[in-house]
Order: C-alpha cells, then sequence, then structure tokens
C-alpha cells in the first residue's frame, strides 16, 4: 500500500488532497503546526472509509531538525514514502514592501520558499534510496510573473518555487531519474487562506474588484484536490505541471459571468 505525505494539510487544499488520497487506499500523513486543527481532520478521516492508515505529525516545515524527525517516524511506521507534498503555506497581508515588518517577510519567505526547499531537501535522499517517489511543489500567484499590490513577497517566494521545482527535476534526472519531480498549480480557491494572513493572523480586506475575480474563477479546495489527486497517481513522468484553472477554463468562466453564472462566494 502506496503512502502519501503532505505538509500544511490540516484543512484546506491539503487536506482535500488527503481524503481523496485516503478514498483511494492510500496510506496519508497530515503533517501541520497547527495541532488542534490536526486531531479534528484525523478524526474525521478515521470516519471515513478508507484502508489504509491515517498518520498525523505536528511539524513545523522552517524546522529542519522537525522535518528530520517527521520523516524518520514516518519511515518506522510506514516504511517507504511514495508521494511528497509541499503544500504549506501562509498568505501576505496586503500592504506594500515598505509597509511590511522585517519579521513578517523573514516568516513568509522561511514558510512560503524555505518550507518547501527544506523539506524537499530532507525526503530526495529517501527516495533516491528506494529508486522511487515523487515530489510535488504547490505554485500560486506569482508564479507566472503576475504582480500585484499586497502580494510581492508571497509572488517573490511561489516564483522562486517554479524555479527550485524544475532545478530539482533536472537534478533528480541526472541522478538516475528515479524520483519524479512536479509542480501544482491550483488557481484560486477558497479558503481560510484567502481571507487571513500568516495562518491565522490578521483578516485581510479584499476589494470588491477582488471578490468579483474569486467569485468567478475560485473553486472550492475540494473540487481542485479531486482533479489533482487523480493526476498524480496516474503520472510517471519527470518534470510534469498539473494546472486546475487553464486559460480556456478561466475564458469560459469569463463568459459564463456575463450572462450572470458565477459563485457568490463574497
Amino acid at each position: 500500500m502506496k503512502t502519501v505525505v503532505i505538509t500544511g494539510s490540516a484543512r484546506g487544499f491539503g487536506y482535500s488532497m488527503i481524503e481523496e488520497f485516503y478514498k483511494k487506499d492510500f496510506n496519508v500523513v497530515l503533517c501541520d503546526i497547527n495541532e488542534e486543527e490536526l486531531n479534528k481532520s484525523c478524526s474525521k478521516l478515521k470516519n471515513m472509509y478508507g484502508k489504509g492508515k491515517v498518520l498525523s505529525y505536528k511539524m513545523d516545515v522552517t524546522s529542519e531538525d522537525e522535518v528530520k524527525s517527521t520523516i524518520s517516524k514516518i519511515i518506522q511506521e510506514v516504511k517507504t514514502i511514495d508521494i511528497w507534498i509541499n503544500n504549506a503555506g501562509v498568505n501576505q497581508p496586503m500592504k506594500a514592501i515598505w509597509e511590511l515588518d522585517s519579521k513578517v517577510i523573514d516568516r513568509l519567505i522561511d514558510i512560503d520558499l524555505k518550507g518547501t526547499v527544506t523539506c524537499s531537501k530532507n525526503i530526495m535522499p529517501i527516495m533516491l534510496k528506494q529508486k522511487s517517489g515523487a515530489i510535488y511543489n504547490v505554485e500560486g500567484y506569482g508564479s507566472n510573473d503576475a504582480t500585484m499590490l499586497g502580494l510581492s513577497i508571497y509572488g517573490t517566494c511561489k516564483r522562486a518555487i517554479t524555479y527550485f521545482t524544475e532545478a530539482l527535476a533536472k537534478e533528480s534526472y541526472e541522478c538516475g531519474n528515479y524520483v519524479n519531480i512536479g509542480k501544482i498549480t491550483p488557481g484560486i480557491m477558497i479558503t481560510n487562506f484567502t481571507t487571513t494572513s500568516l495562518g491565522d493572523g490578521e483578516k485581510i480586506e479584499l476589494s470588491e474588484k477582488t471578490k468579483n475575480i474569486y467569485n468567478i474563477l475560485g473553486d472550492k479546495p475540494e473540487v481542485i484536490a479531486k482533479f489533482m489527486v487523480k493526476k498524480i497517481i496516474n503520472n510517471n513522468k519527470n518534470n510534469v505541471k498539473f494546472t486546475w484553472l487553464t486559460s480556456i477554463r478561466a475564458m469560459g468562466r469569463f463568459i459564463k459571468a456575463l450572462f450572470g453564472i458565477k459563485n457568490y462566494y463574497f
């Protein structure tokens, strides 16, 4: 039975993917810094049908010691880790760069960029030793070079994630191509991430224009998770990218919006 580990999976997109994998009889491992939400999610999963194990670990992706320790504990429980998804991330306060406290900038970079690097650095040798495995990193606003006021540092991190993932895929190829590396591009998801900064930090006040865009292009995480998990399970290639909100899908949404057909999340 295969095992998937997802960081930032106590709720939101990470948890929705965990549910999908569990329904498909994977061993699932939830990793998150929020212990209370972890416990709630584990209880919920254990009341669902699935043949795999449900494991959870409180883990801070900014701590390499915690990442190493968690990987070791998982290996002891399930022997192999087949899929690792770097999903943990936090949103930025909607402020210009010069209005952000240096500690906030450091926190954003540590979680949204360095967390993915740290986890990848430590799971990669395990998978190379197994001669099998897959790592997927979640892209976000800025990955395609888009910019806007209030997402400068977050966007910088996500643009770096894109480069890092492509570089990791090349390194994997040159080291035997045993580990498939990929990018997950979910688009706009309506979760707690959308309306709060730094996890459960200050509330983000969305402009009416932003709310309208989210109502047109946004989706609930469980919808996108179902699509992504199917792609991941069926993938056997290195350096792939799975995109939910394609240009064609976005165009279709805008056309429907002209006729008043859209969601009303806000």
